[in-house]
């Protein structure tokens, strides 16, 4: 099973939550919107998923992986609750396809980064889709440059969203997104830098719109597996199997891996029958 934007919800359940806070900001007379947060307890759990589920990354990829988590909840965060966002972003050197989702009304944000059999074309994409309730979905493909996260969301605000988008490190772990709003003094906007935003509460006036809470995880169990591989073709489930009794399967979304039997996939069929 690999990772697909097909898929953007995350589940709304988990079964240990270490939310961390995020805090949204109108910057008067500068007409943009701040989102930051402090993401130690989420890499936190980001790094214990990783191990738990023996996944190893290269310091890049692994920095790929928590700019991509950040991106992910501070965009949310300066977006309407209602929504879930899935970030596909297609990497052609070296070749790498980070996946990433999130949802504010669940608070679930996870990402997964993929360097094996990885299709590339001539350009960097980045696809993006955005559910919201009882809306449907919309869907975006936009170009980037580079190698980094943040400069790929922010390419996707500037050709898809239409207006700017900037992200800042003010710490190693603390980082703020600030997102132009109607009548943005762009000239201010266009020349901030991290030196700037980090003193920037001492030098503009900030007022403080909203909290919000997101934490690490994705829901996924073989509950959620089993109904995929049971609507399958008796042929392909004997595929799955390879003749054997168990099988693995990772989550497409998270890489959490997964141990599966043909008596557990009987079951789930059979008191699928008895509903």
């Amino acid at each position: 099973m690999s990772e697909s934007p097909e898929t953007p919800e995350p589940s709304d359940s988990v079964d240990e939550i270490s939310n961390i806070e995020v805090r949204c900001y109108f910057v008067r007379e500068r007409n943009v919107l701040l989102t930051r947060a402090e993401f130690s307890d989420l890499f936190t759990d980001h790094y214990i998923h990783l191990m738990e589920n023996k996944i190893r990354h290269s310091a890049e990829n692994d920095q790929l992986l928590k700019d991509a988590l950040a991106a992910m909840t501070l965009h949310l965060a300066s977006r309407p609750r209602n929504e879930t966002t899935a970030w596909t972003m297609n990497f052609t050197d070296p070749p790498a396809n980070l996946f990433a989702v999130g949802s504010s009304k669940s608070g679930n944000v996870v990402a997964r980064l993929s360097t094996e059999d990885v299709k590339v074309g001539d350009h960097n994409m980045f696809y993006a889709q955005v559910a919201r309730e009882d809306e449907g979905t919309r869907q975006s493909t936009v170009g980037f440059g580079g190698h980094d996260v943040f400069s790929a969301v922010e390419s996707y605000y500037q050709q898809s969203e239409q207006r700017p988008a900037a992200y800042f490190h003010v710490d190693v772990e603390d980082v703020v997104m600030i997102t132009a709003q109607p009548d943005c003094d762009l000239e201010w906007f266009l020349n901030l830098d991290d030196e700037q935003v980090k003193k920037i509460d001492q030098e503009e006036s900030l007022s403080l719109l909203e909290t919000r809470s997101y934490h690490y995880g994705c829901g996924c169990s073989l509950d959620r597996i089993y109904p995929i591989i049971a609507a399958m073709s008796a042929g392909s489930v004997d595929e799955v199997f390879a003749g054997q009794e168990t099988a693995n399967a990772s989550c497409p979304r998270c890489g959490a891996r997964y141990r599966m039997t043909r008596e557990g996939l009987e079951a789930h069929i059979s008191e699928q029958e008895d509903v």
